[in-house]
């Protein structure tokens, strides 16, 4: 069976304020263009939770091509993220409902998740954050957009 790692990261400033995400993926054991892709992307009058939230689920829905028994790691950036997931009311919910409702969808679709914290100093959280910073500087000038992260960068992940 296949396995996959996912990196998400988020940021809003202000929260609320203007928003990024960004997430890439790669097949645990391959190599090359062909096993690692990501995107990023930004709102206008967004929150920090739903960015999250929108990370998750827009890099949850990035493996519709692979198996739902697919072993999948996440790492993510939000120290908040995981307490949130296994709360059915908790704060993500109350305040963004519609991002909540998508990104528990994705869960449900992708029973075999281990949560992992990506710390702060960690290459790939720097990697992600720019990308995420890139997300909420462009929403600013386009309003919400969504891209693919370029391969040329993807094969510079440290992840």
């Amino acid at each position: 069976m296949a396995a996959v790692t996912l990196w998400i990261a988020s940021l809003c400033r202000p929260d609320p304020g203007y928003g990024g995400w960004s997430w890439v993926r790669r097949i645990d054991g391959e190599t090359g263009a062909a096993a690692i892709k990501g995107a990023a992307g930004g709102e206008r009058r967004s929150s920090g939770a739903k960015m999250s939230l929108t990370a998750l689920a827009e890099a949850l829905d990035s493996l519709s091509d692979l198996p739902a028994d697919t072993a999948v790691t996440l790492r993510f950036s939000d120290p908040n993220l995981a307490g949130q997931l296994v709360a059915s009311d908790g704060d993500y919910a109350t305040a963004e409902p519609d991002a909540w409702a998508a990104a528990r969808k994705a869960l449900a679709a992708r029973p075999a998740m281990n949560l992992t914290p990506v710390p702060a100093g960690d290459g790939a959280s720097g990697f992600l954050t720019a990308w995420a910073e890139f997300g909420l500087d462009t929403s600013k000038t386009r309003g919400s957009f969504k891209a693919a992260i370029p391969k040329p960068n993807l094969l510079k992940f440290p992840g």
